[in-house]
């Protein structure tokens, strides 16, 4: 089942091209399951075979998870504040807490726009807070362009170096994925001190 995904994703990119790649990371950093773990390792693979650009896939890549995650920024920013508080208190969501995760994201919003486009299922959601919170669009577009350029080269890298061995790509992906993780923990308790430091001053 695996293999055949992911001949068909070959397949797919090498038939749409830089297109194929940036609409199925645009899928990925939405709301639909398209994991980049499945679609980044492919296209470098096909920069491997001399059939893509390694500049252009990484491009395509970073600019379709840009496009996904303000999809699920402006649906946040637009429809979100008054569903949530509208219906929110059937389900313990007052305004308060609304006001709180706003005063969160005034404050860290960078870091967290940065860290959660790395980290798995957060990179799917992180633009949802953002949104809610009215984050500054340039900020939210330099932190998310930044985390989304760092993951997707990574991914395409691995594709590159490893080539068409589906085991392989999995294997050197979740690794990847721990070593994201470490790194972003690292991150942020690096930034949670230097705040600290501040603050105290």
């Amino acid at each position: 089942m695996l293999h055949e995904a992911i001949v068909w994703l070959v397949d797919t990119i090498s038939s749409l091209g830089y297109t194929g790649i940036f609409l199925l990371m645009a899928m990925e950093s939405s709301v639909l399951p398209v994991p980049s773990e499945l679609v980044m390792p492919p296209a470098g693979y096909l920069v491997q075979q001399g059939r893509m650009d390694m500049f252009l896939v990484i491009l395509a890549g970073t600019l379709g998870s840009w496009v996904g995650a303000y999809a699920n920024y402006f649906a946040a920013r637009l429809l979100g504040r008054p569903l949530l508080l509208r219906y929110g208190k059937y389900i313990g969501l007052t305004e308060h807490h609304f006001g709180r995760v706003e005063h969160f994201f005034r404050q860290h919003g960078e870091i967290s726009t940065f860290i959660g486009r790395l980290l798995p299922v957060i990179r799917h959601l992180i633009s949802l807070p953002a949104g809610l919170a009215r984050m500054n669009h340039l900020r939210f577009s330099l932190y998310t362009l930044a985390g989304s350029t760092l993951w997707v080269s990574i991914l395409a890298w691995i594709g590159y170096f490893i080539g068409e061995n589906q085991e392989l790509i999995l294997k050197y992906s979740h690794q990847a994925v721990i070593d994201v993780i470490a790194f972003s923990i690292i991150l942020a308790a690096g930034y949670i001190w230097l705040h600290k430091r501040r603050t105290a001053r």
